[in-house]
C-alpha cells in the first residue's frame, strides 16, 4: 500500500496584499494561503501559506503604516513587485483561480500578465450570496460572526497584514466552495456585489423586497455600481425591468 500523499484535484490560492500607499507599485507585503480540493470531495485549507516583504519603491504613508505597521527599514532590502510577484502568482503545480476578499483591490496589481489570466473569487461577494443574513461583511467580521471550524487563532493574527488575513479569507473560502461550485462562485464574483440590505440613507438596514418600485427606481440612478445592481435585481425579481446589467463596480461600498 502506498504511502505517498493524494494530490489535490483543484487548487485556489487566497492572495492579500498590503500596500505603502495607493500608486500603481506601493506593494509592501504579498501574503498567500491555498484551499484546496481533496479527493474525498471536501474543499480544505492546507499549510501552503506565507508572506514576503516587497519593496515599493517609496516611503509607506504614515496612514497605511497605522494600518499594518510595516516599517520602511524591513521592506528596504526586499524585492521590488515584479521580481516578487511572480513566485506567489505562478508557483509550481496548477492554479484553478485566485480569490481575496474585496478582490478587485488584489486585482488592480495582480494584473492578468502576472496571473497568467486566472479568474478570480470574491469572498466579500461571495458572502452576502450564501450568508445572506448576517449583519456585516468584512473579513473580520465574517470570522467572529461564524467563527470557521478549524481556523486557528494565532495564524490569523496580526490581522491587516498579508499572510493571516490570507489564511482568515480561505476559511471563509473554504466554506463557500462547501457550499457551493467554483463556477458559482466565479460567476458570482464577475457580477457586481448584490447587497442583501439598503446600505445608507433613509432605508438604510431594509432588504430590497421593502422598497416601493418608485424608490428602487431612485436607486437605479445610483453611482455605486453595487447598489444599481441590487435594485435592478428585485426589479427583475417583480418582473418590472429584464435582468439588470452587469457593470464591474469600484467596491466602494461597506457593509
Amino acid at each position: 500500500m502506498s504511502d505517498q500523499k493524494a494530490v489535490p484535484l483543484s487548487r485556489v490560492r487566497v492572495i492579500d496584499l498590503e500596500t505603502a500607499g495607493n500608486g500603481p507599485n506601493d506593494i509592501c507585503e504579498i501574503g498567500w494561503q491555498d484551499v484546496v480540493l481533496e479527493p474525498d470531495g471536501r474543499w480544505t485549507v492546507n499549510d501552503d501559506r506565507g508572506a514576503v516583504f516587497v519593496n515599493p519603491g517609496r516611503p509607506i504613508s504614515p496612514e497605511t503604516m497605522a494600518i499594518h505597521h510595516i516599517l520602511d527599514e524591513q521592506v528596504a532590502s526586499a524585492p521590488y513587485w515584479k521580481q516578487a510577484a511572480p513566485h506567489i502568482l505562478r508557483p509550481s503545480g496548477s492554479i484553478d483561480a485566485f480569490a481575496a476578499h474585496r478582490a478587485t483591490f488584489e486585482q488592480r496589481y495582480c494584473t492578468p500578465r502576472l496571473t497568467g489570466g486566472l479568474p478570480w473569487i470574491c469572498t466579500w461577494k461571495c458572502a452576502m450570496r450564501v450568508w445572506p443574513d448576517l449583519p456585516r461583511f468584512s473579513n473580520q467580521m465574517l470570522r467572529y460572526q461564524r467563527m470557521p471550524a478549524g481556523l486557528i487563532h494565532k495564524i490569523g493574527l496580526p490581522a491587516h497584514r498579508g499572510m493571516p488575513d490570507a489564511y482568515v479569507t480561505a476559511h471563509h473560502l473554504r466554506d463557500l466552495l462547501n457550499a457551493a461550485s467554483l463556477d458559482q462562485l466565479l460567476a458570482w464574483s464577475d457580477e457586481p456585489g448584490l447587497l442583501p440590505r439598503v446600505p445608507s440613507g433613509a432605508d438604510r438596514g431594509k432588504g430590497w423586497d421593502r422598497l416601493s418600485t418608485e424608490a428602487l427606481t431612485e436607486f437605479l440612478r445610483d453611482r455605486d455600481a453595487d447598489i444599481r445592481f441590487s435594485a435592478g435585481t428585485e426589479m427583475a425579481r417583480r418582473g418590472e425591468i429584464g435582468r439588470p446589467g452587469v457593470v464591474e463596480p469600484a467596491q466602494r461600498t461597506l457593509i
